[in-house]
C-alpha cells in the first residue's frame, strides 16, 4: 500500500458535513477525517466507515502552544503517557533548553509516530484522555487484533488545490471470536528531555483520540484498515 498515493477511498471527496443542522456556509479549512475500512478474509472491502476527526488531546495542544505562551506563563506543561506517567515540557526553560528530541537514528529512533491504536471503550473528554478506555493489545489471543506496521507517507501529497497528509494501519482479526472497535488513537513516542541529554527512551503518548459515532464489528478471519487524513483546503 502506498500511504498519499494509493488508498481504498476516494481522496476527492473527503468534506463531511458539519455537526448540527445545515451546512449553508462551508468554509475550506483544515481538517481531520478517520476513515476505517473492514474487509472480509479474501479482502473484499465489506463496510466504510467515515467520520469527522475533531479530539486532539492535552498532549496535543501542549505541543501545538508558542513559545509566548511559555514565556508569558513561565511553567511547564505537563504531558501524560498512557501509562499515567508524566513529562514537564517547558522549550522556554533556561536550563539547556528543555525541547523534544526529534527521530535520532543513531538511537534506532527512527519515527516519533508509533501506532494508531484501537480499543473497545468510550471516554466522553477526549482532551483529558491519556490512554484508550479499554485498549485492544496486539496478538492473536482472545479480544486481542494483530496490527500491522504504521504507514506514514513521506512527504505531503497534493490534489488540486488540497493539500494532505495520510496515516495508516491495518489489523487482522484472529482471535477466533468478533472483536467490536468503538474507539481509535494516535500514539507518539515523545523524547523530552535536554541538548545533552539524546538517550531519553521515547515515551508512549496519546495526542489524538477519537469515539466511533458507530462501533465497529470485526468478525473472526476479517481485516481493517484506519485511515487518519489531515488535510488543508486552498
Amino acid at each position: 500500500m502506498m500511504v498519499g498515493n494509493k488508498v481504498d477511498y476516494d481522496i476527492s471527496n473527503l468534506y463531511i458535513p458539519k455537526d448540527g443542522k445545515g451546512d449553508n456556509n462551508y468554509q475550506k479549512s483544515f481538517s481531520a477525517t478517520l476513515t476505517i475500512i473492514v474487509k472480509d478474509k479474501d479482502g473484499k472491502v465489506i463496510k466504510i466507515h467515515k467520520q469527522k476527526s475533531h479530539s486532539p488531546t492535552a498532549n496535543f495542544i501542549g505541543l501545538m502552544l508558542p513559545m509566548t505562551y511559555y514565556i508569558n506563563i513561565g511553567s511547564p506543561w505537563t504531558l501524560t503517557s498512557t501509562s499515567n506517567t508524566t513529562q514537564s515540557y517547558n522549550p522556554n526553560s533556561p536550563s539547556n533548553g528543555i525541547g523534544i528530541l526529534y527521530p535520532n537514528t543513531t538511537r534506532q529512533y527512527q519515527d516519533y509516530l508509533q501506532n494508531i491504536a484501537v480499543g473497545s471503550g468510550t471516554q466522553s473528554n477526549p482532551y483529558n484522555a491519556y490512554n484508550l478506555a479499554l485498549p485492544i493489545t496486539n496478538g492473536s489471543g482472545t479480544g486481542q487484533l494483530v496490527y500491522g506496521p504504521l504507514d506514514i507517507p513521506s512527504g505531503i501529497g497534493i490534489n488540486n488545490n488540497q493539500a494532505y497528509f495520510i496515516i495508516s494501519q491495518s489489523y487482522a482479526n484472529e482471535s477466533g471470536a468478533t472483536i467490536t472497535i468503538s474507539e481509535v488513537g494516535l500514539i507518539i513516542g515523545l523524547s523530552i528531555g535536554t541538548s545533552g541529554s539524546y538517550e531519553v527512551s521515547p515515551v508512549p503518548t496519546l495526542i489524538w483520540y477519537d469515539v466511533l459515532s458507530s462501533p465497529i464489528s470485526v468478525a473472526n478471519g476479517q481485516q481493517v484498515v484506519i485511515y487518519y487524513t489531515f488535510s488543508v483546503n486552498a
